[in-house]
């Protein structure tokens, strides 16, 4: 698989397993447990719950809540949950520190396309204040501060998004 597959892969496991009428939650979770045991596979894994906890901010009918979500991970799973929820904090924290607005998360929740959806909503989370945040704003936030998430940067899923980064680790 190339690294977009990977990223692909990730996006459609995530968006499936968010939503409430999945049967394999579970079962998916279980898999990223096993899969942040193997260092070659923590890239990927932390993408998959990145993607995940990003649908699940949107606060929609059709996924699965934080709580819901968080319920049902292992404990390698629940600290790399914590970890990247810390991150995504002090992101907005940054963001709204360096005085530019943030943009309201409603057209991005109004888009019908559900290939669009499924790339916009896993690559964007929304604030409890109905804000949003998305990749651009990760990567801003780790070349000015230089804390990425330990094992995990945004600036390398943005260079693979766009073709010019190498593979996932796998």
């Amino acid at each position: 698989m190339d690294d977009s597959d990977d990223l692909d892969v990730c996006r459609q496991v995530a968006f499936r397993a968010a939503q409430r009428d999945c049967g394999a939650t579970a079962e998916v979770l279980v898999v990223v447990e096993e899969l942040l045991k193997d260092e070659a596979e923590y890239e990927f894994a932390v993408t998959l719950l990145e993607n995940l906890q990003n649908l699940v901010s949107h606060d929609l009918d059709m996924f699965r809540s934080p709580d819901e979500m968080c319920r049902l991970l292992g404990p390698r799973s629940a600290i790399c949950w914590d970890t990247v929820t810390g991150f995504w904090a002090e992101v907005a924290t940054w963001r709204v520190g360096t005085g530019a607005p943030l943009e309201s998360a409603t057209t991005l929740l109004g888009v019908q396309n559900e290939s669009l959806r499924m790339l916009l909503w896993t690559a964007n989370r929304t604030l409890p204040t109905g804000e949003k945040l998305g990749i651009a704003d990760a990567v801003r936030y780790e070349k000015a501060v230089g804390s990425p998430i330990p094992g995990f940067s945004h600036i390398a899923v943005a260079l693979r998004i766009s073709g010019q980064g190498g593979p996932l680790t796998r």
